[in-house]
């Protein structure tokens, strides 16, 4: 639960940045030299979508157990993970990396991949427990066939 309430914050607050820089998303996007231009707001409208949705919802239903919201919040981080990576790789100076628009500007470094990894890894331990939270196929057959257990 505190780490959907974390992340719930951090998304938020992400969508919330980048939605009052929408005008210069496009341009922090292109950085990346994967789009550029007017295609470049595709991917934008897209990742501040996703991160109001997952970062609301995490902080609405903390306790939840959905797997939608855990979706999303993947798939963004997949993306700017993606996004990171490739230009990292092709040496590509990015001196925005644009997770909360023109706000907290911070370089494309080894730091941000670290943090990108760590949203990934995020994602995996909200997978695990969303599946150790839900209840096993098929549950409380046993207590209807007297409890022996034979399904």
């Amino acid at each position: 639960m505190v780490l959907r309430i974390v992340l719930g914050v951090v998304y938020t607050a992400m969508g919330v940045a980048q939605l009052a820089s929408f005008g210069h998303m496009p341009r922090i996007l292109s950085a990346y030299g994967l789009v550029t231009g007017g295609a470049a707001a595709v991917p934008a409208v897209a990742l501040i979508a996703g991160e109001l949705v997952c970062g609301t919802w995490f902080l609405a239903r903390p306790r939840s157990d959905a797997l939608a919201p855990v979706w999303v919040y993947t798939a963004v981080s997949v993306t700017w993970t993606v996004l990171a990576v490739q230009a990292y790789a092709r040496g590509l100076a990015v001196a925005n990396c644009g997770c909360f628009g023109v706000h907290l500007t911070q370089r494309l470094s080894w730091f941000v991949l670290l943090q990108d990894a760590l949203t990934l890894l995020y994602a995996a331990l909200l997978f695990r427990s969303a599946r150790t939270a839900a209840p096993p196929p098929h549950a409380g057959r046993e207590a209807v066939r007297g409890g022996t257990g034979i399904a």
